[in-house]
């Protein structure tokens, strides 16, 4: 009797001591959790502070185009802009874009008016893009190119086709010779791929002192383009920043302005978005 008294007073310590260890092993594992959160979330704090300060870093690049407002071309800093500093094992690649550099989606959606030259060469653009020809209504200006989603006949696949080819600013943006890829100037009236990618490839760093100068190049004279909605100058830049530190990845895009008026850059969007997914949310 008595030995089998010890036996259960043994099995219920036994049984004591496994509940114990269980408790002790899913507070050990809670705590680790909330360890690796916490690590998480100081990480994504870090990379965003490095992320906004390469931002920071980029404007003053642009700001050192300040001493030639009437040009922009990619001789210029902002162009060849790098992250200088050491960041204790964080990699951080920065890139600039002209965004005058791409077709103005505005200049064909402003309301009251037809701008027949804009919808020649969006109908270009398509075609030299392999898709078919599209219009689009005179809805008014969008802010950004996402909001096309709402048209019929355009979903996300098609946005992601254009996107690298069109940006949303103000309906009298010029596109910018000194910095549109051949892509987009081969929807130029009479300029095929080929030749477009010509006026690339012999431009020089500093670009075209004037309109008139590209419309006379060689390669495109007597052409008989039009001038209209062309220009050499630019206020409107996409910052692209992509920051890793060990396994941990951020990207932050920002689309940058400089005020007319006071000349100013200010940061008009800012998004924060992981590595893998578009910069438009298609």
């Amino acid at each position: 009797m008595k030995r089998r008294q010890r036996g259960v007073a043994l099995l219920s310590v036994l049984l004591v001591m496994s509940l114990a260890l269980l408790l002790t092993a899913a507070m050990l594992r809670s705590h680790l959790l909330m360890l690796q959160g916490s690590t998480r979330h100081l990480h994504q704090v870090q990379l965003r502070q490095l992320a906004l300060s390469a931002e920071a870093w980029a404007k003053l690049a642009l700001e050192a185009t300040e001493d030639d407002r009437q040009r922009v071309h990619t001789a210029q800093p902002w162009a060849h802009v790098v992250w200088p500093f050491a960041t204790d094992g964080a990699q951080i690649n920065l890139h600039i874009e002209d965004l005058s550099g791409r077709f103005n989606l505005n200049a064909l959606l402003s309301e009251g008016r037809v701008d027949r030259v804009a919808g020649q060469r969006w109908t270009r653009l398509l075609g030299s893009l392999g898709l078919s020809p599209l219009d689009l209504p005179a809805t008014g200006a969008i802010q950004e190119l996402s909001q096309l989603r709402v048209l019929p006949g355009i979903d996300g696949a098609l946005l992601r086709r254009l996107e690298p080819w069109v940006a949303t600013l103000p309906e009298d943006a010029a596109l910018n010779i000194n910095t549109a890829p051949a892509q987009v100037l081969a929807m130029l009236d009479g300029v095929s791929m080929a030749t477009a990618q010509a006026l690339v490839a012999q431009r020089s760093d500093d670009g075209y002192a004037s309109v008139q100068a590209f419309t006379h190049d060689p390669l495109i004279a007597g052409l008989g383009i039009n001038s209209q909605g062309l220009g050499i100058g630019s206020r409107w830049f996409r910052v692209s920043v992509e920051v890793s530190l060990g396994t941990n990845r951020l990207r932050l895009v920002s689309e940058v302005e400089r005020e007319r008026k006071t000349g100013r850059w200010r940061v008009v969007q800012r998004r924060f978005l992981p590595p893998i997914s578009s910069e438009n949310s298609l």
